[in-house]
């Protein structure tokens, strides 16, 4: 007598279900199987869930961890390090009833391009193993016209997290170019403002806090479709713009000021050179951020120009700096790759003079190493050094005024 097969976790036999799987010593049905599959996956989940159960770095570990990838920038390193370890200790703390709310500080960064904006949101997410997302503001527009709705920024952030939104609601959100929405003009027009006024007044109820409901795999909303509630009280979000010509307000509002008795002392204080260092709130407003806004990113720093010893570091010093990278890549054909100094000194210099910025390092470094790339791995070769000489002839024949534009 042939004895029945039956699943050996519910005990059905396999004409009670719809498929038996068999094993080494027993079987499995497909019912036992689909729920051991989302108790595993709800398991991932929960052991994935960011900052639980384990300390949040502090301050200064965050500002060190910083340095590895970041040269310079301290200011902007500090603000940040205090802003994201207050938010996730707020998050640890949210249920504790001590009759004090503490409210999320978004966070506001200005410098010109290639200063560090986006290295440094990205560097922080890296640490802290949370989800993040990057968005470019420049896209977005007023619901109901060409463009993307201010609610595509969490659908980034959901794909980045598996469509959870529990883990979604503790992530980062990156907007840069937060400056291309700022208010076109003070002038009334008959054409309507929708990709600058209109996309901040939709982002203020995002950076304040509120349940969104966001469609699953982006796009418009219709009303047939199914949403994600998302609720953004706990994530936090840092915006980032160059916001060029913003020194000319500044330097307006420190002229007005500078009356009295004292104003030729006063201006002579005054660092011409680097001007971001007197931002303030009032300056966003001029350049054309609407006061709801600015009130909803409470903190507000300002990177540093880039000097040429800046850019030198940035060259050799980082945990992934530009040269370690290309080091590697000849490294896996077999090369041993060396960059002279005054190879190196040649590289920054153009940089400084195109004002290409850190991100044109890269652009320029690409240029000298184009021919090299292209003829080593198809040789025999063991060693290669790139000097001076071989970096000026490389140059010399590529447009740079190209890549000046390119990182206007």
């Amino acid at each position: 007598m042939n004895k029945k097969r039956t699943c050996s976790f519910c005990g059905r036999n396999e004409s009670e279900v719809g498929l038996l799987i068999s094993g080494l010593d027993g079987f499995i049905c497909n019912d036992c199987a689909e729920q051991a599959h989302e108790i595993v996956t709800m398991n991932n989940k929960s052991t994935s869930m960011p900052l639980q159960d384990k300390p949040i770095p502090k301050p200064k570990e965050i500002k060190e961890f910083l340095d590895q990838y970041v040269i310079g920038q301290d200011d902007a390193k500090k603000s940040l390090a205090v802003a994201v370890y207050n938010h996730y200790k707020r998050l640890q703390h949210k249920d504790e009833k001590k009759g004090v709310e503490i409210e999320k500080s978004n966070i506001i960064m200005v410098g010109s391009t290639g200063t560090g904006k986006t290295l440094l949101a990205r560097t922080i997410a890296k640490m802290l193993l949370v989800p993040f997302t990057i968005v470019d503001a420049t896209v977005l527009t007023e619901a109901g016209y060409v463009g993307e709705d201010v609610e595509s920024l969490l659908s980034r952030l959901l794909q980045e997290c598996d469509y959870d939104p529990k883990v979604a609601e503790t992530g980062i959100v990156f907007i840069d170019e937060i400056d291309k929405i700022a208010r076109k003009s003070d002038n009334p027009s008959i054409t309507r403002d929708v990709s600058g006024e209109g996309v901040q007044q939709g982002l203020l109820k995002l950076l304040e806090g509120s349940v969104i409901n966001v469609p699953p795999y982006g796009g418009r909303k219709h009303p047939e479709q199914q949403f994600i509630q998302v609720d953004t009280k706990n994530i936090l979000f840092i915006c980032g713009g160059a916001f060029d010509g913003i020194e000319k307000k500044i330097a307006s509002r420190l002229k007005s000021n500078v009356i009295g008795y004292d104003a030729v002392e006063n201006v002579n204080k005054i660092d011409k050179t680097n001007m971001l260092k007197y931002i303030a709130p009032m300056d966003l407003k001029s350049f054309g951020l609407i006061p709801e806004i600015i009130g909803r990113l409470p903190i507000l720093t300002h990177l540093q120009p880039l000097d040429r010893d800046a850019l030198r570091s940035i060259l050799t010093e980082p945990k992934n700096s530009i040269v370690k990278q290309y080091v590697y890549l000849f490294e896996l054909d077999g090369v041993k790759l060396n960059f002279s100094d005054d190879a190196l000194d040649y590289i920054v210099d153009t940089a400084i003079e195109y004002k290409l910025g850190a991100r044109g390092l890269r652009s320029i470094v690409e240029i000298v190493m184009k021919d090299a790339m292209f003829e080593t791995p198809s040789k025999n070769t063991k060693q290669l050094t790139v000097d001076k000489k071989y970096v000026e002839s490389q140059l010399a024949k590529a447009n740079l005024n190209v890549l000046s534009r390119q990182n206007e």
